[in-house]
């Protein structure tokens, strides 16, 4: 049954529920006037008793007119009288057959039916009596009866009289509306979308879905307000629209707005209102379904930044492109393809121009102009990708157009065509055999070694810095084995790339060989098929660079880095037995002060006790120093242990081990990357960092902001506060060891300067932004793939 029939039925329910109304008043009346007859005029007993017994009443001038079925019985159930509608309704007629009431009554009902007509006997008068009861006809009917007693001029009970109405179909819709709530109720609970009702903005129910996307209970829900979970930015333009929903002018809304979580994030949500209104039209309560859009958004702003990455790419290409949709339409193109074709018009100009007509204004500038129109119409009937057409013009340029279908699940969305001027291109190729006698002189002359062989290594042709390099003279080489005649110290090595030239191969290598004078020289050796005209590999050519110098100065550096890192580590013992050996008398003093404080306590005043105090904070801050240089020296790329580092993980560690002021809540903005690194300096880099931050928050609400951003090569981080800021002079000052802002006494002035150099190790960039009494925000940057 869809609404609208449910609609029909109510306002039939309607005109019956008044129809009894009326009919209720009708009885009500005479039965006052029965009971004064009774009570008052024994005659009209008298009559009333007469008419019983002859089965024939006054009553039945007063109801023949009733639209409800109207019945007198006896006391037994016997029908005495009954007007027409309850002849029509019930199917019998009282003055053709006897009809005893009791028998109709279905069986469910029984017990229900007896005590309902005790009650009556005993009250005199029942109301809303609801019972199934079987017609002639043998169909079921649920009815409602009001009746009351009739009496004998002695008061005692000889007769009832009742009317009866058809709430069949009453009966039906409670049952369907009780159905569909029960459906409604199941939808609302197992919706996947956030549902909640509300009254003047108090949140009456709400369902799991929305309860977990807020994090609030439901009973937590019910004793907020809309408002309560709204953000600012968007509760006013809600209240607006609400406002015009309570007076009339909206019956429904949508709005994408932001609701604060318990845990104090932010829910992007699509948010749909509607109201509910009673009879009267008045809004009873409003009815919202949210649906979060947080991914949907994030996808929305990573598809606009491609979008904006491509239109940038394609905008600045050195390439004339042209983009059109499947009906020819101009979706995009740049200026390089304006001034190759000379249009005047801006690239944004041209947006939405049709490139048929276009196509037919522009053939005059081409050679043969009908077949370059033509040609359109061919390629774009193929659908195929065409590479390397070329487009000859009248002012002598030459074009190479290359053009690409656009398919979206197998579906034809369009195309793109490339326009690039190869004139210069053609015309180096005009000049390229009078420039080869030029080139042919440059490699005779030039400083690398240049040999060509047969494919039986027989020498054919040697230039002069090659006979340089060797030692041997042009004749000398010439005709001559070259393995025999150069002498590498590896034969075996030169053997196996003579074989790969003949199979098509190009390499590069390096081999030790003898000078004529017996010096022993590095070559670099460069070495490549060489084709006759048919193809076929005739021999090899190969190009020969001394690179003697460059391997001496590769065996110093790597015997350099070799004592480098000895001396890295030596350098790393000493700080450790340094760390060691400072931090023991450290200890001594300590435990020595702690004994003076504790032994000469009721000796000392408060002068005294002061400055043993402060020789304790001294001696921390002495131990805290040794720590931080010793951290500082083990910062190197040698003792990294790279893995994938979940940073969100590291962050949730970090606020778990340090000291965070009650008044400061620490947040990530966006969901950090998985980096790989090394675990435990990622853990020194944002715990010195946020450390710092949370440290310097003299407001009431503090707020530290852990967010990131990716980059080609990097990953970008910042990490900021609403503190106190950090003066303009310190910005470079505090990233180097031993500097710190002002006199504080808790700092060590190695915590930045280790953040610093891990940064570095990692290939990045660290910087500030701040602004006194405002807070700081720091930037750093590290590479993705170290």
């Amino acid at each position: 049954m869809d609404n609208k029939e449910v609609i029909l039925l109510k306002k039939a329910l309607e005109r019956q529920k008044k129809a009894r109304i009326q009919a209720e008043k009708i009885l009500e009346s005479k039965s006052h006037e029965l009971y004064n007859t009774v009570h008052h005029l024994k005659q009209e007993n008298s009559k009333l008793q007469h008419l019983l017994d002859e089965k024939t009443s006054e009553l039945d001038g007063a109801f023949i007119n009733i639209i409800d079925p109207y019945v007198v019985m006896d006391l037994k159930f016997n029908v005495i009288n009954m007007n027409n509608s309850a002849k029509d309704f019930l199917g019998y007629d009282h003055t053709k057959e006897e009809i005893n009431l009791a028998k109709m009554v279905h069986k469910d009902y029984v017990d229900y039916t007896v005590k309902s007509f005790n009650f009556l006997i005993e009250v005199g008068t029942l109301k809303n009596y609801r019972a199934k009861i079987i017609l002639r006809d043998t169909s079921e009917k649920h009815v409602q009866i009001n009746a009351n007693m009739i009496y004998d001029p002695t008061g005692k009970p000889i007769a009832a009289q009742g009317i009866i109405r058809d709430i069949s179909q009453e009966t039906e819709i409670k049952h369907l509306l009780a159905e569909q709530k029960k459906q409604q109720d199941i939808i609302v609970e197992n919706s996947p979308l956030g549902i909640v009702l509300s009254v003047d903005g108090k949140i009456i129910k709400a369902n799991p879905s929305f309860s977990k996307l807020v994090g609030y209970s439901e009973k937590e829900l019910k004793i907020l307000k809309v408002s309560d979970i709204s953000a600012t930015d968007t509760s006013k333009a809600t209240q607006d629209l609400m406002d015009k929903m309570n007076t009339g002018k909206l019956d429904n809304f949508t709005i994408t707005k932001q609701y604060i979580r318990k845990n104090g994030t932010i829910l992007h949500a699509k948010t749909n209102v509607s109201a509910v209104k009673n009879f009267k039209g008045e809004v009873e309560f409003q009815v919202a379904m949210i649906e979060d859009i947080s991914k949907e958004l994030e996808a929305e702003e990573q598809l606009k930044a491609s979008e904006n990455r491509l239109s940038t790419l394609i905008l600045n290409l050195q390439t004339g492109v042209l983009l059109e949709d499947e009906h020819r339409k101009i979706a995009l193109t740049n200026q390089l393809f304006c001034d190759l074709f000379q249009i005047s018009a801006s690239p944004e100009e041209l947006i939405g121009a049709d490139c048929a007509i276009s196509a037919e204004q522009s053939k005059e500038y081409f050679k043969d102009p009908e077949a370059f129109v033509k040609r359109i119409d061919e390629v774009l009937g193929n659908q195929k990708m065409v590479v390397g057409d070329e487009l000859e013009m009248l002012d002598g340029r030459i074009l190479e157009r290359d053009y690409i279908p656009i398919f979206n699940n197998g579906r034809y969305t369009g195309h793109l065509w490339t326009y690039q001027d190869v004139t210069l291109r053609r015309n180096y190729k005009r000049t390229l055999e009078a420039q080869r006698e030029k080139y042919s002189s440059i490699i005779a002359n030039m400083n690398l070694g240049l040999i060509e062989v047969d494919n039986d290594d027989v020498v054919q042709m040697v230039n002069h810095s090659f006979c340089q390099m060797s030692g041997y003279t042009e004749k000398e080489l010439l005709g001559q084995k070259a393995v025999d005649i150069i002498k590498p110290l590896d034969n075996k090595i030169v053997h196996e790339k003579n074989q790969k030239r003949l199979k098509g191969h190009s390499d590069s290598y390096e081999v030790k060989i003898a000078h004529k004078n017996g010096e022993l020289r590095h070559w670099l050796i460069s070495g490549a098929p060489r084709y006759n005209e048919s193809g076929a590999v005739v021999g090899s050519i190969g190009i020969h660079l001394d690179i003697t110098e460059q391997k001496h100065l590769q065996l110093q550096k790597e015997q350099l880095l070799k004592e480098l890192e000895s001396s890295n580590r030596g350098l790393q013992e000493y700080a450790h037995i340094v760390s060691h050996d400072l931090k023991s008398p450290l200890r001594s003093i300590s435990a020595l002060a702690s004994w003076v404080k504790e032994d000469y306590h009721e000796i000392l005043d408060i002068n005294g006790q002061n400055q043993l105090q402060m020789m304790q904070e001294k001696i921390e801050g002495m131990d805290k120093l040794i720590d931080g240089i010793l951290n500082y020296s083990s910062i190197n790329s040698q003792n990294l242990e790279n893995e994938m580092v979940d940073l969100n993980s590291v962050i949730h560690e970090i606020r778990e081990i340090i000291f965070i002021p009650e008044h400061v809540n620490v947040v990530i903005m966006n969901t950090l990357p998985v980096l790989n690194s090394d675990r435990t300096k990622m853990h020194q880099l944002f715990q010195n960092l946020i450390s710092n931050a949370v440290m310097h928050i003299p407001k009431k609400e503090g707020l530290v902001k852990v967010s990131s951003e990716e980059t080609n090569t990097h990953w970008q981080f910042s990490i900021e506060d609403n503190g106190i800021g950090i003066p303009k002079e310190y910005h470079e000052k505090i990233f180097k060891i031993f500097q710190s802002i002002g006199e504080g006494e808790r700092s060590t002035g190695i915590g930045l300067s280790i953040v610093k150099k891990i940064v570095d190790l990692y290939e990045g960039d660290i910087w500030l932004e701040s602004e006194e009494n405002k807070g700081t925000t720091f930037y750093f940057t590290l590479k993705k793939n170290l």
